[in-house]
């Protein structure tokens, strides 16, 4: 299980939505770089970003926050917001971002998904974003008629490396994770699927530790850490402790 740390971009600063509102950004760090390395010196594995102005404009709007943080960290970085064509793919991992995934695109465009997946394996992730459990694009200012199910196993073939399931109604709200509709869908498929949506604590990542849940890939935890509710250092002792404890087991 992996904890993944977001830094969701807004006009250059590092900032928290409530249920993909952009109205209702809160600014939690003004320097996204000094954010990201915070998150690296506290001994997180992956950094996950989200370049929210490029969701909703369908180009990357950010880029220097972004080229910022990999210049300045060494962990690496899955990426998403605005990604819609294969060129704006290559730039990204040409420029040292390690995976990067696609939303609007995966619906839009799913030829692009496919041949993204097999030119560069292990880069390629998927983002489904779910209102009511119906696929939401650009930005989640839409909602298609796709269900998260439908768009997940249009992939299942495809060899992307993971899947980042969104419950959008949980998102920044600090409600705890939608389990059981994210454990449904892991289990569904066999592409590795990473939580995203609520995670409001410890008490939520202890629950994703319960064997019902073991086929997640990880979970992303964006408002918790930001505020104060989720510390860093005891989540990822606990984590490393359960790692430890399945490798006595193994």
């Amino acid at each position: 299980m992996i904890l993944f740390p977001a830094i969701d971009l807004k006009d250059g600063q590092c900032v928290r939505l409530r249920q993909g509102e952009m109205a209702e950004a809160t600014v939690f760090n003004e320097d996204p770089a000094a954010q990201a390395l915070v998150f690296e010196e506290a001994g997180f594995e992956w950094l996950h970003v989200v370049d929210l102005n490029g969701a909703f404009e369908g180009r990357p709007v950010n880029e220097k926050a972004v080229e910022a943080m990999f210049e300045t960290v060494h962990i690496p970085i899955q990426l998403g917001g605005g990604i819609r064509d294969l060129d704006t793919i290559v730039t990204w991992l040409d420029k040292g971002i390690d995976r990067v995934i696609l939303g609007t695109a995966a619906v839009r465009n799913p030829a692009l998904v496919r041949e993204a997946a097999r030119d560069f394996p292990g880069c390629i992730a998927v983002g489904i974003d779910a209102r009511d459990g119906k696929v939401a694009i650009e930005g989640w200012a839409e909602t298609s008629e796709m269900s998260a199910l439908e768009l997940a196993r249009r992939f299942e073939d495809a060899g992307v490396a993971a899947i980042v399931y969104t419950d959008i109604a949980r998102d920044g709200v600090l409600k705890g994770l939608n389990l059981d509709a994210t454990a449904e869908l892991a289990r569904a498929v066999t592409i590795p699927v990473i939580a995203s949506g609520g995670l409001a604590g410890i008490e939520d990542l202890l629950n994703l530790l319960d064997p019902r849940y073991a086929m997640l890939e990880g979970v992303i935890a964006g408002r918790a850490l930001y505020d104060g509710r989720l510390d860093p250092r005891e989540a990822l002792t606990v984590l490393k402790d359960r790692r430890e404890a399945q490798k006595v087991k193994g």
